[in-house]
């Protein structure tokens, strides 16, 4: 007899968890165990069972000698495998059931757990157990031993790739009698088994998931949402093991990778980047129905933030709002989101009030009777642009919006004119496109205003089709300042074709160069000497100016 390597499987009921130990118990090198903890758990809570006295009088529910004697005792094979309930997870039990073996985690969605759950005893959500699963999860992540954990949906549609996976998790090598077993009882079930093993007894392996469910019972329906946040906090975190299962697409790489872990404000709290969500009754998602800014953050101010607001209110109001929230209110989100990720520079806010949830899905904004839904999204985020060496544009075919159709002065979310100019700009391998108007002049392009340098004399074309960007204005202050000459009239694409000096002007970019537009070279290809002068002029004016964000006070 030599010490056997365990392995702990933890679940909530009803999780195929049982199917799992008759996988494992197929295998030529593994014992099983059926819950061992499960008399232990039963003495110390007092939770009552149809076979409570007789488990208690046949099974060991002293924890220490569980845990030390049969746990982790001596074997006649290389790994054991021990099934747990999370809520078997008592207090007192012995620090070695985690800190030994391997851990395993296995979750299930509540909606398949709960219709069937009822059969024994009544569903509720210190039963379910998935808060415990979650609380285990950190500890042994707090211990180091970072558990992997695998869906049972997933075990259902590809079974062998999820085994495998799992096994190459676990360092042991996968077996193909791992994916079939005689149906019945089996000599390793717990005598709960006529309870609750009837379904699993008929298996001979793990079944594909029902093409449609059945009917989730209402009666249920508070316990589920209580129960999902901390299945879906697991499911996050599952083992991805194949292409043929629900998440084809790798996790792509962020192009700021400490935007992985922010916060952000959605409603009225402010919630973890992966609960940054709005209802799919937000007008937002029925109809693109908000208004938007964008602004940034240098050294500890919010650059242009009052202009900002000022633009955000007046689209609102174009837009028929009601319900929005005070200026000082949004001002506050903002403040309190900031400091809470600690941007105080080279951040950008997203910062957007929808119209707000419906009672019911539709167009009328008669629906909208919840209030207006505001989003404050920060990111550390540079200028987006190549503001060094420059940029290089093409002409979309996709025109600018008339205000005959929807007015440009007023910054909405509907925004599929520009992104089909932005695919335009995408398909030529170029950084954006510039959208004419009606008539063929230079309005703006997909996501910046535009100007030009012809002889010293500095253009940009009237705000009658684009908006008249924030940034924009502040540009042509500084080109006032600075003595150049400013003029602003409808300018055709042949002038930009042939101007000495191009930029763009946006918060995202700031004023970023232009060297190439539709293949023609821009003057002589590099940063013009105009256009270096305003962008150290606007350097210097974000440096100056800007709302001071309120410093973290810890009285």
């Amino acid at each position: 007899m030599e010490e056997v390597e365990v392995i702990h499987s933890w679940s909530a009921p009803r999780s195929l968890s049982t199917c799992l130990v008759y996988s494992f118990a197929q295998r030529e090198d593994m014992e099983v165990l059926d819950e061992p903890l499960y008399a232990t758990f039963l003495r110390l809570t007092g939770v009552n069972r149809p076979y409570r006295e007789e488990l208690l009088s046949k099974m060991e529910s002293d924890g220490n000698k569980v845990v030390k004697e049969v746990i982790f005792g001596p074997g006649g094979k290389k790994y054991r495998f021990c099934k747990h309930m999370a809520k078997q997870h008592v207090p007192c039990l012995p620090d070695d059931l985690m800190k030994k073996g391997k851990h395993i985690i296995l979750i299930r969605n509540p909606l398949d757990i709960l219709p069937s759950f009822d059969k024994v005893v009544p569903p509720s959500f210190q039963e379910l157990g998935l808060a415990d699963l979650v609380s285990i999860y950190s500890e042994l992540c707090q211990l180091g031993k970072r558990p992997v954990i695998i869906d049972s949906d997933d075990l259902q549609r590809d079974p062998e790739a999820t085994l495998r996976g799992l096994c190459e998790d676990l360092d042991i090598p996968f077996q193909t009698a791992m994916l079939r077993w005689e149906a019945g009882p089996k000599p390793i079930d717990g005598l709960w088994a006529p309870w609750w093993y009837e379904s699993v007894h008929k298996s001979t392996g793990f079944s594909p998931p029902r093409e449609y469910p059945a009917p989730f019972p209402l009666s249920l329906y508070e316990l589920l949402e209580q129960s999902l946040p901390f299945y879906n906090m697991l499911r996050r975190r599952v083992r991805k093991t194949s292409s043929l299962l629900k998440t084809p697409l790798p996790e792509p790489d962020l192009p700021v990778p400490e935007n992985k872990k922010l916060l952000a404000w959605v409603g009225d709290e402010i919630v973890p980047r992966d609960d940054a969500k709005v209802s799919v009754f937000d007008s937002i998602v029925q109809g693109g129905d908000g208004v938007w800014e964008g602004l940034r953050v240098y050294n500890g101010k919010i650059f242009k933030l009052e202009e900002h607001l000022d633009r955000l209110f007046d689209s609102a109001k174009a837009l028929a709002f009601i319900n929005v929230p005070s200026r000082e209110e949004v001002k506050q989100a903002i403040f309190r989101t900031l400091i809470r990720n600690g941007m105080m520079d080279n951040a950008h806010i997203r910062l957007t009030l929808t119209r707000g949830k419906k009672v019911t899905s539709g167009m009328s904004p008669a629906f909208n009777l919840y209030g207006c839904t505001l989003i404050v999204l920060p990111e550390w985020k540079p200028p987006v642009y190549d503001n060094a060496h420059g940029i290089t544009l093409v002409t979309a075919t996709t025109r600018r919006n008339s205000p005959n159709s929807l007015d440009s002065k007023i910054h909405h979310n509907n925004l599929l004119n520009n992104i089909l100019a932005k695919v335009e700009g995408n398909n030529a391998n170029a950084d954006d496109a510039i959208m004419l108007d009606k008539d063929g002049y230079i309005s703006e392009t997909n996501a910046t205003n535009i100007f030009l340098v012809k002889k010293g004399r500095v253009l940009t074309p009237h705000a009658d089709y684009c908006l008249p960007g924030i940034t924009r204005a502040s540009v042509m202050e500084l080109v006032v300042k600075e003595k150049f000459i400013l003029e602003e009239r409808r300018i055709s694409l042949s002038e930009f074709h042939t101007a000495d000096e191009v930029w763009t002007t946006g918060t995202m970019g700031e004023l970023s160069p232009v060297v190439k537009l539709d293949g023609r070279i821009i003057g002589d290809g590099k940063v013009g000497r105009v256009t270096r002068r305003l962008q150290k002029a606007y350097k210097k004016l974000t440096e100056e100016s800007g709302v001071p964000i309120p410093t973290y006070n810890s009285n």
